[in-house]
């Protein structure tokens, strides 16, 4: 038996944000700078997964929610863009590197988690691969860099599930989400409009086409704010609104759903909201993204 530990290189690093830890920091510290801590200590936060140029700055308006005197453990549920997944996925790793320092899996979490029999284990090279939770570490570490070594990660790959199994991975997070030193963060870019993403939904009532987006966009943050799980799915029937972490968010609102039936008061705030470019004609093409956070009260 071996005792290496097995580490999740950063493999995004260099290229969706800095590999340099100096200036990956002063660039987190300038964008959290700039961001109001207005509603927290944050439960759960949703924030964006591209690269730091275009959506670093809106990410830090629900980091900077984040109370890292509480927070003991952080779940991060990230979408699969590379792998078909129809349940959830653990990784395989016990660290997860990022250019700040390195984060450690929750590994009784993990174990409690697969107990269940509901995840699956992703391989290292898919864990890799994927960009959902890594672009969540280096926000994390910084977040949490004044207990840096009093907290531990618990990343979940999120499939793409059916409306009952976001009910049942709702109610079986639901349990951490009820513990006041757990933080959920739900991975999530909003629209992808354009021809390359085979989605060119426009109201023209709305004026220009990046109009018309940012209010399909605010419509479901507005569904999101409700904390009703069937009226987000309803909405995503309706109007088929590429929000990527659908299913994460799906699983979120599950989870709170479950608590608000034993009589936790809940609220989710979105904070900030941006689009990569502003979409103008047919050939554009753009991605949103939004920051906000849920408080129990």
């Amino acid at each position: 038996m071996s005792n290496r530990v097995v580490c999740r290189e950063a493999s995004h690093a260099g290229s969706w944000y800095s590999s340099s830890g100096s200036q990956l920091n002063a660039q987190l510290d300038s964008w959290l700078s700039q961001a109001q801590s207005t509603i927290g200590p944050a439960r759960a936060i949703i924030a964006p997964h591209a690269g730091y140029t275009y959506c670093g700055a809106c990410a830090a308006h629900a980091y900077k929610q984040v109370d890292p005197s509480v927070t003991r453990r952080v779940f991060i549920l990230g979408p699969s863009h590379h792998v078909p997944l129809s349940r959830c996925a653990l990784s395989p790793a016990e660290v997860y590197k990022t250019p700040l320092y390195d984060l450690r899996i929750d590994q009784k979490v993990y174990a409690d988690l697969w107990k269940t029999g509901m995840f699956e284990r992703m391989s290292l090279q898919t864990d890799e691969d994927e960009h959902s939770i890594e672009m969540h570490l280096p926000y994390t570490a910084k977040a949490m860099e004044s207990h840096k070594d009093e907290f531990s990660i618990v990343p979940v790959l999120v499939g793409a599930l059916s409306e009952t199994k976001e009910q049942e991975y709702g109610a079986l997070f639901s349990k951490y989400l009820a513990d006041p030193s757990n933080l959920f963060i739900i991975s999530s870019d909003f629209c992808h409009w354009g021809q390359r993403f085979r989605y060119t939904y426009y109201d023209e009532s709305q004026g220009e086409i990046y109009r018309s987006i940012e209010n399909l966009d605010k419509m479901g943050m507005g569904i999101i704010e409700q904390l009703d799980p069937m009226s987000f799915t309803n909405y995503l029937k309706k109007y088929h609104n590429t929000i990527c972490g659908r299913h994460p968010i799906g699983v979120l609102l599950n989870a709170v759903a479950e608590l608000r039936k034993n009589g936790l008061e809940m609220n989710f705030s979105f904070l900030n909201y941006a689009q990569s470019s502003e979409c103008r004609n047919w050939q554009d093409s753009s991605v949103s993204y939004a920051a906000g956070a849920l408080i129990v009260h």
